[in-house]
């Protein structure tokens, strides 16, 4: 089972920068994207940025010009650069990646798989 491990995480003051690396144990057979989610206590669950196997990349509007998302497809591992981290900034983030599976059926099934980081705190405080 493909399982995705991160790091990086960790207490930074308003301004610093973090980078969080997510490292898959093995080669995602049919990836096709990869990104970062943040869970902050008592909200719902936000989708930080995306990249793509072709590298197309989406950014929430709070994080844009102040993180950037990268991959390396070789490593499969996808990093999250975080510059100028404020203290909303505060989360525990996730990153993610996907499979694509097909079901033995007539006609195919196409069918998604997700894997999930065990979560890395970050937190900006001064």
């Amino acid at each position: 089972q493909v399982q995705l491990v991160e790091s990086g995480g960790g207490l930074v003051q308003p301004g610093g920068s973090l980078k969080l690396s997510c490292l898959a144990s093995e080669r995602i057979v049919g990836n096709e994207i990869m990104g970062w989610y943040r869970q902050i206590p008592g909200k719902e669950r936000e989708l930080v940025a995306t990249v793509t196997d072709q590298r197309a990349t989406n950014y929430t509007e709070s994080v844009k010009g102040r993180f950037t998302i990268s991959r390396d497809n070789a490593e499969n591992a996808v990093y999250l650069q975080m510059n100028n981290l404020q203290p909303e900034d505060t989360a525990v983030y996730y990153c993610f990646a996907n499979s694509v599976k097909w079901a033995a059926s007539m006609p195919p099934r196409r069918i998604q798989l997700d894997y999930w980081g065990q979560g890395t705190q970050v937190t900006v405080s001064s």
